[in-house]
């Protein structure tokens, strides 16, 4: 018994030894251009979050989140970031003459979907985000409507994210105050082939969801009773047994 429990003691230190290690973080800054708009995307990625990203038009780093530090001003100021854009576009433009009318242009569907920040309550404000995933190329537009007007008071949208498998992925964000039953649609569209995608989302209603609670409370009372009634009768049973 000695020698087997040293041999179990041995297996057990061992398997502790080999547990794995958590995966590594990476860090990725990835600079895109393309003839579609926008035309030029700069983003930091850490595990396939968008820490920061260039805003080209206005010639700055933007957070991608509101729980992010700002970017020092001292780390990739624009003037860094120029030459970089100049050397992408002269590669596009010498691969574009290259590949064009022999190599078959690459796109993706994209795949969108809308879900609360939090749990809504009725009457109180709240966050939808519109998750758009598998882009490419990364040029689309995302709109608001709320029952079936446009929105664009409330809103932000964030940059194009690349992901794992080479496509790019892109969030936007609605600031609301739900009604009960009011349609929330998030609007994806192409400019290239003016296709679109809608995802939907529906403010629960909260006097279907006081409803529920009521036929609930009154299900699991008549069950409760029934149940009561069921052991007592059995009682009787057993004692006049």
């Amino acid at each position: 018994m000695g020698v087997l429990g040293a041999v179990l003691a041995g297996v057990l230190v061992a398997v502790a030894v080999a547990e794995p290690d958590p995966p590594p973080h990476t860090l990725l800054e990835v600079l895109t251009c393309q003839p579609d708009p926008p035309s030029l995307s700069l983003s930091l990625i850490l595990d396939s979050r968008a820490l920061f990203w260039f805003d080209f038009p206005g010639s700055r780093w933007l957070r991608g989140g509101p729980d992010l530090p700002p970017r020092p001003g001292a780390l990739e100021p624009p003037g860094e970031i120029l030459p970089e854009t100049q050397i992408c576009r002269e590669i596009l433009g010498k691969v574009s003459a290259q590949a064009a009318r022999r190599l078959p242009q690459a796109k993706a569907i994209p795949s969108v979907s809308v879900f609360p920040l939090e749990p809504p309550s009725p009457g109180e404000p709240t966050t939808l985000v519109c998750l758009v995933e598998n882009i490419f190329p990364p040029s689309l537009d995302i709109g608001w409507t709320v029952a079936g007007a446009a929105v664009t008071s409330g809103v932000t949208l964030g940059p194009f994210v690349p992901a794992a498998d080479l496509t790019f992925v892109r969030f936007s964000r609605i600031s609301v105050r739900p009604t009960s039953g009011a349609t929330h649609a998030c609007v994806v569209t192409s400019g290239r082939d003016n296709a679109t995608a809608v995802a939907y989302w529906v403010a629960p209603d909260a006097a279907l969801d006081e409803q529920l609670d009521t036929a609930l409370a009154g299900a699991a009372l008549a069950l409760g009773l029934v149940l009561a009634l069921l052991g007592a009768g059995l009682a009787l049973l057993a004692r006049d047994g």
